[in-house]
């Protein structure tokens, strides 16, 4: 018997935050904090084994955000090292529930933390498509 997505533990993955991510006055810029949450779903499928310029060419798939809520809880500051977790919550036919947290790695403070749904879509037709199978082993 396999562990249900919500059993599994958080992939966390670390990043630094560069000049680049900031506003003038040195605070990460809000939309900025949704890169760095992409940034962990990516390297949470690629620790499973999956690249995704490989599943579109292979499994005719793209993963699209359907929806984000996101919760700013404190600043994040030019070269803060961070810590961003990954945790699959659920999944559906063709869909993926993340939750996912920023942490400042010096403290453990929480910064943000997001809710995002994914979508499998069709590479080609962007319509829905079921998660395929390969990864959805991985997973469940």
């Amino acid at each position: 018997m396999s562990l249900g997505p919500e059993n599994r533990p958080p992939f966390y993955w670390p990043i630094r935050v560069y000049y680049e991510d900031t506003d003038a006055g040195g605070v990460v810029y809000y939309a900025n904090y949704l890169k760095f949450f992409e940034r962990a779903r990516t390297e949470w499928l690629r620790s499973l084994g999956f690249e995704q310029d490989i599943l579109r060419e292979e499994q005719g798939v793209i993963f699209v955000v359907s929806s984000v809520q996101v919760e700013y809880k404190r600043v994040i500051k030019f070269n803060d090292e961070l810590r961003v977790s990954c945790a699959l919550t659920a999944m559906s036919a063709a869909a993926m529930t993340f939750h996912q947290v920023a942490e400042r790695t010096s403290d453990g403070a929480e910064l943000s933390e997001a809710t995002v749904r994914i979508v499998c879509v069709n590479a080609e037709s962007f319509k829905p498509k079921p998660i395929p199978n390969v990864l959805r082993s991985c997973c469940l």
